[in-house]
């Protein structure tokens, strides 16, 4: 557990460890819960000055949930109760299905879907690991300037696989690298439960 311009306090960190102990139980395989908190000094963001991100790290896929609001243990609450969600999705995905109970796999109803020349969203990462980079100061820049930079291993995965990972970390896209075609593609979220799929030419 770390922080960004505020000191965690003891008491928070055993708040914390109480509350992320109950997850253990939709993944025994999870070792390692890493929690940053961030403080937000512009005084007129009181409401959502206090922010908290959470990352799992398991065997299986990266979870990860963040959450705003002007107090550490309301983040706390709204961040766990989103991974909370995404656990239980990612148990009940891997428990086995028979017979007419045997969901429709996405890689077969995205199969239908046509390529369309979706601009992709600048609200949130690519990948599933989060390691921020700000400026040397540590401040904000100011708007038209790279605050993030992010590199991670592209393990060939299918577009299965892909939308999987990307409803874990909870964004609206997943960049990945597609074991069918051998290049760089992007799964996102359409309207109401739909996906989407970009590939490079």
């Amino acid at each position: 557990m770390k922080g960004r311009n505020v000191e965690v306090p003891d008491h928070f960190r055993i708040h914390v460890e109480e509350k992320l102990s109950r997850l253990e139980r939709f993944d025994p395989s999870i070792y390692l819960f890493d929690v940053e908190l961030f403080h937000e000094r512009n005084r007129r963001q009181r409401k959502s000055c206090q922010r908290l991100e959470i990352t799992v790290r398991g065997k299986g896929p990266v979870a990860r949930s963040e959450a705003c609001a002007d107090s550490f243990y309301a983040a706390l609450e709204s961040a766990v109760e989103k991974l909370e969600s995404r656990l239980r999705r990612s148990k009940d995905r891997r428990r086995v299905h028979y017979g007419e109970k045997t969901p429709l796999s996405v890689a077969e109803a995205t199969a239908t879907l046509v390529d369309e020349a979706a601009p992709v969203p600048v609200n949130g990462t690519a990948t599933h690991e989060h390691r921020s980079e700000e400026t040397e100061s540590g401040e904000y820049a100011g708007p038209g300037h790279i605050v993030r930079t992010k590199v991670h291993p592209a393990n060939p995965m299918s577009v299965d696989d892909a939308l999987y990972q990307m409803e874990l970390v909870g964004h609206d896209f997943f960049l990945f690298h597609d074991r069918e075609t051998d290049r760089p593609s992007v799964v996102y979220r359409r309207h109401a439960f739909d996906y989407g799929l970009i590939r490079l030419a």
